[in-house]
């Protein structure tokens, strides 16, 4: 695999696109929401004003919480630093295992880079936990396999 250290900036560069697509959404929903909430009018249906209403409330609560989460990830990448080799399982590490190769940053999934899968995960996932602190040569167990850790960047 080419520059380890380019690679973990092409990673950090792909979670903050992500994270900017969802700040995006998150946002119009909020502010169409509110415009939405702002235009309803006292009507002779009462009922199915207040219903409206609370309907429109709760998709601003369910907006409200994903933005705190993207918030909470951005502040996440904010500080990681990808610009060195890491010797152990930490936030902002490339770890390559013999099951796969995992980027310990925030929980997106799948990406591929220069034609390599790497799993996106967030270190307080299931196998993010399990690969904090971890250095080349350990084995730990995860959905009853045996994973061994190849290298970490």
């Amino acid at each position: 695999m080419a520059n380890k250290i380019k690679i973990k900036r092409e990673l950090l560069k792909k979670c903050n696109e992500v994270v900017d697509i969802k700040y995006e959404t998150v946002t119009k929903i909020i502010a169409s929401n509110k415009k939405a909430l702002e235009s309803e009018t006292k009507s002779s249906a009462g009922d199915k004003h207040e219903t409206g209403r609370a309907m429109l409330q709760l998709e601003m609560e369910k907006a409200s919480q994903q933005f705190a989460s993207i918030s909470s990830m951005r502040e996440v990448l904010r500080k990681m630093d990808v610009s060195k080799k890491n010797e152990i399982g930490k936030l902002g590490s490339l770890i390559f295992t013999n099951s796969g190769i995992y980027f310990l940053a925030i929980s997106i999934g799948q990406i591929n880079i220069n034609g390599s899968d790497i799993f996106v995960i967030s270190p307080s996932s299931p196998i993010g936990n399990l690969l904090l602190g971890k250095i080349k040569g350990d084995i730990f167990r995860f959905n009853d396999k045996d994973i061994k850790v190849l290298e970490v960047s």
